[in-house]
């Protein structure tokens, strides 16, 4: 059994996995628009305009994959109560990472020394999603 999580982007999604690809290494493994569907979408559920947008992605961090989806493409994605953790090796690793996801985001917590870590912070990327890094001990 696996766990992955599954970010709906509400119509910036394909913007999101490029940032990810660049800021992370992430590797795309897949990636269909909504016009690429083999089935017809239920009514109401694409929204006009919306055929390029991306029905599925799913793209690897590490060795974790993570899917994702333009979702309704309402342009109100939400991001609240969980956040992505980033375990890197060393502090060099975590202070590009923070760096990279932190741009045009938001920084939670700095990284700093902790009781459990060398060194640990939180950031929003640009998308809104929380992300914790951590360097093991």
């Amino acid at each position: 059994m696996q766990v992955q999580p599954y970010l709906f982007f509400d119509g910036r999604c394909e913007e999101a996995v490029e940032f990810y690809r660049n800021a992370l290494g992430a590797e795309v493994l897949m990636l269909m628009r909504m016009k690429d569907s083999p089935e017809p979408p239920q009514p109401g559920m694409v929204p006009p305009g919306a055929e390029d947008k991306v029905m599925h992605a799913s793209f690897r961090i590490g060795e974790t994959t993570v899917m994702a989806s333009d979702g309704r493409c309402l342009g109100q994605p939400s991001f609240q109560g969980f956040s992505l953790s980033l375990s890197v090796a060393d502090q060099t690793e975590a202070e590009r990472l923070f760096a990279a996801l932190g741009d045009g985001g938001q920084v939670q917590m700095p990284l700093a020394k902790t009781f459990f870590s060398p060194s640990f912070g939180m950031v929003a990327d640009r998308f809104g999603v929380s992300w914790m890094i951590i360097v093991e001990a």
